[in-house]
């Protein structure tokens, strides 16, 4: 799940790049930084959900996410 939403920060980083090569500017280049700022945040995040759901079920099998409630 969260190398689909990865793959998809990825192109728009390349596309913001691109364009800011083309057009010489640095407006691109600037929000592909802050894409991967909020990528890596993202990143952050899901592991330790995932580092949860091994400690409280003993396994990272996402179906059991909706016994989390409360």
């Amino acid at each position: 799940m969260l190398m689909g939403v990865e793959l998809i920060l990825n192109a728009a980083n390349l596309s913001f790049i691109g364009f800011s090569h083309h057009y010489s500017m640095l407006d691109g280049q600037l929000q592909a930084f802050f894409v991967i700022t909020i990528a890596a945040a993202e990143s952050a995040i899901g592991l330790s959900i995932l580092v949860n759901l091994y400690r409280h079920f003993g396994g990272i099998n996402t179906s059991e996410m909706k016994n989390l409630k409360g």
